[in-house]
């Protein structure tokens, strides 16, 4: 029998006998004997961690607490209370531990992602080996109903993934030949062949399982309040019931037994499960619904922070749009042919990721011979530069040919301009086409419906091309042409313009997001895509690139603290009226069982509303 049942076990033990005690005659104890077993029943471990405790210097814990009472109840022939006190508090704990455990199922869906094996190919067929053997560049076998162990791209076959552990969406989505496919994804229908783009410390799925373990030790400023107040709380309380059973009777002539009794009420009530137990749960609970909806938030610190948000400052390009871009106009310079610019451009981009690169890559369109190409730079900001059998190539912005020397004049121009040189020479220019993503205008005007005060560009992009967008999806400032590190000081002119008790939250893809999001008070990591620094930098991360996910991530934020807030406004509220009571006299064990056992109930049952969420 697992722990679990038996804990069952001896509560509804304990329950029978308690109930039956009400029926049992008073003569020659018998009446003591059935309550006694009922709260041995219930109570067995709880006196026991507490005698642990007590031996272990720690004796000012619930355990303690709960057991001095039943004993001090049962020492004053009030033995209905007493055993009320240990099966009641019991019961408490089992509703607290069935709510500790349906808030991990969204976190133990994620952990359950973890690949066991993988089919990579060797020797010319498949075998079978740990996700850790599989080098980049390798080819793996995925079959239908298996998930996908390793990031990849499809060589071969086309099928229906089931994305929802990664992103909440329920929605399957297809992939063929060339797409590429995240680890932790099902698929549903059809073997696929992928080449494998990272090893397994890289992917996907490392990286979420790394984030999801690291969350529970980044608590938030009020869960960590909590547990600083409860280390105080307990022992002046423990001494307030000491004082309060001794200095009446001794100064005042009062009964003993009466503020003895007054006492142990005192010290049931004085329990501080509710806000210990409810506090913690309510951030996990934000945590678990926000990986449900496929939002990973790093820690409680996170999830507070985005409750309090003031400003909105994203990146442009990947975040607000597509990232997808289209070359739609290719423009050469005298004596240079459109082909020979275009060829430039691919061959200075070969090794580069970054969406403009592999938009020109795309529109050139033919083989690329990467040995030729030595000294491969790419310049955070700027744009790639590189060498081709001695030859000196650029292509980037205009800040990037004024770095480099190279004569041109900057013309204002629609969308994004890539420049491109050789040997010091501007050959011709090439405009590439972005447009926002389509979920981007809703998600900032929820963010606005939600009382965020401002929302702000900041791009390396040219202004035109950032006004465009910042027209579009409904920003109020637009600042362009910015460097990384020009990025982190602008953000920190809006830092210091926000509302005093507000949070600014930065929203970024790129490598060059990094610094920025680490600057900000909550750095948003667009996950699916995002680099390792992005991700590795951020607070939150956004599996399905959707721009909108950041009101969803606010609103889980908001709720989450109403939550936690109610929990401590209530249980010290009520905590508090029974305890003056019972010094007073006037409330009785039952009245202390219910601010102690009730509050911490309805408190955990408020608390897990925490878990649901849905976008309206």
């Amino acid at each position: 029998m697992n722990r679990r049942k038996r804990e069952m076990l001896q509560i509804g033990v304990a329950a029978v006998l308690f109930a039956a005690g009400f029926f049992v005659p008073e003569a020659g104890g018998a009446k003591a004997v059935v309550f006694g077993l009922s709260a041995l029943s219930a109570g067995t471990g709880v006196v026991y961690k507490a005698l642990k405790s007590l031996f272990g210097g720690r004796m000012l814990d619930e355990n303690f607490l709960m057991s001095a009472a039943v004993f001090g109840a049962f020492a004053l022939g009030q033995y209905s209370e007493g055993a009320a006190v240990m099966l009641f508090y019991q019961i408490g704990e089992a509703f607290q531990s069935y709510a500790v455990r349906r808030s991990r199922r969204s976190i133990a869906a994620l952990m359950n992602i973890r690949p066991e094996y993988a089919f990579v190919k060797r020797g010319g067929e498949f075998v079978r080996v740990a996700p850790e053997e599989v080098a980049a560049g390798d080819l793996i076998r995925v079959k239908a109903g298996e998930r996908v162990p390793l990031d990849g791209v499809v060589e071969k076959g086309e099928a229906s993934l089931d994305t929802s552990a990664l992103t909440g969406e329920s929605v399957p989505r297809t992939v063929r030949a060339g797409d590429g496919v995240l680890s932790g994804c099902i698929d549903l229908n059809s073997p696929l062949e992928l080449r494998v783009s990272s090893p397994y410390r890289e992917s996907t799925v490392a990286r979420i399982l790394e984030l999801t373990e690291k969350a529970a030790s980044r608590k938030a400023p009020l869960e960590n309040f909590i547990t600083r107040f409860a280390r105080v709380y307990t022992p002046l309380v423990v001494t307030a019931a000491v004082l309060l059973a001794v200095v009446p009777s001794v100064f005042f002539g009062g009964s003993f037994d009466e503020w003895l009794y007054r006492a142990l009420t005192f010290l049931v009530v004085s329990c501080p499960c509710a806000l210990v137990i409810s506090v913690p749960l309510g951030f996990f609970g934000g945590i678990g619904a926000a990986s449900r909806n496929g939002i990973l938030v790093k820690g409680s610190n996170s999830l507070e922070a985005l409750s309090r948000i003031d400003t909105a400052v994203f990146d442009k390009t990947g975040t607000l749009t597509r990232g997808k871009f289209q070359v739609v106009e290719v423009v050469s310079d005298e004596g240079v042919s459109e082909e020979d610019v275009l060829k430039t451009a691919a061959y200075a981009d070969a090794f580069s990721n970054h969406p403009v690169a592999l938009s020109i890559l795309s529109a050139y369109g033919k083989p690329i011979d990467r040995s030729l190409i030595e000294n491969q730079e790419e310049i955070g900001g700027f744009g790639v530069k590189a060498e081709v059998g001695g030859k000196k190539l650029l292509a980037g912005t205009a800040a990037l040919m004024k770095r480099e020397g190279v004569p041109f004049t900057e013309e204002p121009d629609e969308g994004t301009i890539v420049y491109v040189a050789a040997d010091g020479k501007k050959i011709g220019k090439i405009r590439i086409a972005d447009e926002p993503k389509p979920d981007a205008a809703e998600g900032i005007s929820r963010l606005r419906n939600m009382g965020v005060r401002r929302v702000v560009i900041l791009t390396g992009d040219n202004e035109s091309a950032a006004r465009a967008v910042a027209a579009a999806v409904g920003a109020d400032d637009v600042y362009a042409g910015l460097l990384p590190d020009q990025k982190v000081e602008r953000l920190e002119e809006l830092d210091a313009e926000k509302r005093k008790g507000g949070s600014l939250i930065f929203v970024g893809d790129g490598i060059n997001d990094a610094p920025v999001l680490a600057r900000s008070d909550v750095g948003v990591a667009m996950g699916g895509i995002g680099s390792d620094a992005a991700v590795e930098a951020a607070d939150a991360v956004l599996m399905t690139d959707e721009p909108s996910q950041v009101a969803d991530a606010v609103a889980i934020g908001r709720k989450t603290m109403r939550i936690v807030r109610q929990n401590i406004v209530f249980a010290l509220g009520i905590k508090g009226a029974v305890l003056l009571l019972g010094a007073l006299g006037e409330a009785t064990m039952w009245e202390a069982v219910f601010a102690d056992v009730g509050v911490s109930v309805i408190a955990v049952l408020n608390a897990m509303r925490a878990l649901s969420f849905k976008r309206k």
